[in-house]
């Protein structure tokens, strides 16, 4: 991005300005990195609750007679599948099986979808879906990313603050519902990209500072993107630009389950081919053995690269993911990682790598 593209804030920039938040430019935004700091905002989330603004992410509309038709086409998963209140996890290939982006679709109505898409990738997402919707003459696609603001509360009290908050029960994992909270319309879901239990908030930008405000009263740790990043590494969760990418497909990023190639969505028969041959790389989770943090970039003696990585604020050790030859990625398997020049060992690991302890 140039100096001369003004950055994006959202509904809650002053908030986050009011709170000390340290702001970074993030996928074309002025977002929150950290309030307190990464490790406090992270252990909250694991003990307690956070609250996280995700407003920069964006949503698409689709509806009509032929929406399901459509997004079967687009999407990996199999749409049909899902209920009036359900939620699903997918991904948008191009036809060689490159992925273009992962998503969360929401069902809302018979012929009602809401699909949640990467900030970074949203204006790519809703062009791609307009081209294809142009086969389709009886779906109507909407981008909506202006008219949402979204909050993620996240850990093992989430789901209580939020529910004193909430004009009825909370809808249960992997659905959604609209409710009123703090007697505004939201749709509230039952999704997270954290590990933890807990819902995404997606109100009115007018009304998601009186959320904000009444969440973080009620016991919610603020908390910025980079605890949000710590947070999904813990668990192996993907974050697109790292750990997937156009140059790579869903079977070698492990989310071959994601994907329903009877369907017949756009690159299923790539996806298909690869499934069937076996990639020739895999990505992989590890933990360091020795000192050092590796990061994005890191090469892998022997072919492989690290795609994130990070200091576990749970687990006390270096952590990541890394694509590695498909031979070299059974959990046990030593890795030798360049980290700025010099070598750092490592493991591969079983995901996720966090898990929360029995009580």
């Amino acid at each position: 991005m140039s100096h001369a593209e003004t950055l994006q804030r959202t509904a809650l920039y002053e908030t986050h300005v009011a709170a000390d938040a340290k702001i970074v430019p993030f996928a074309g935004w002025e977002m929150p990195v950290q309030y307190a700091g990464i490790r406090e905002e992270h252990l909250a989330v694991r003990s307690s609750a956070g609250v996280f603004d995700v407003s920069h992410m964006g949503e698409i509309k689709t509806s009509g007679p032929q929406a399901l038709e459509f997004l079967q086409r687009i999407l990996s998963n199999d749409v049909g599948t899902m209920a009036i209140g359900g939620a699903q996890y997918s991904l948008l290939c191009r036809e060689d099986g490159g992925v273009l982006d992962d998503l969360f679709t929401y069902r809302l109505g018979p012929e009602d979808y809401l699909t949640v898409t990467n900030a970074a990738n949203h204006a790519k997402d809703l062009a791609w879906f307009q081209e294809q919707a142009k086969a389709f003459p009886d779906v109507l696609v909407e981008d909506q990313a202006a008219e949402h603001a979204m909050l993620a509360v996240q850990g093992p009290v989430a789901r209580e603050i939020v529910q004193t908050l909430s004009s009825g029960p909370l809808p249960k994992r992997m659905t959604a519902g609209a409710r009123r909270i703090l007697g505004h319309h939201a749709l509230v879901c039952g999704t997270g990209y954290t590990g933890e239990d807990g819902v995404e908030i997606l109100c009115s930008p007018e009304v998601a500072p009186s959320i904000w405000d009444e969440l973080v009263r009620r016991g919610a740790t603020p908390a910025g993107l980079a605890a949000r990043d710590t947070l999904r590494l813990e668990v192996c969760f993907h974050l697109y630009g790292n750990d997937l990418m156009e140059e790579r497909g869903p079977i070698e990023a492990g989310l071959g389950w994601a994907c329903k190639e009877e369907t017949g969505f756009i690159g299923s028969e790539a996806v298909a081919r690869t499934r069937a041959e076996g990639p020739d790389e895999k990505l992989v989770a590890f933990t360091m053995t020795g000192k050092g943090i590796a990061r994005q970039g890191n090469p892998i003696e022997g072919g492989g690269v690290v795609t994130s990585g990070t200091m576990s604020p749970s687990l006390e050790v270096g952590i990541g993911m890394a694509y590695v030859p498909a031979a070299r990625a059974t959990p046990g398997t030593p890795l030798q990682i360049d980290v700025r020049g010099k070598t750092r060992p490592a493991v591969v690991a079983t995901k996720p790598l966090y898990t929360r302890p029995a009580a």
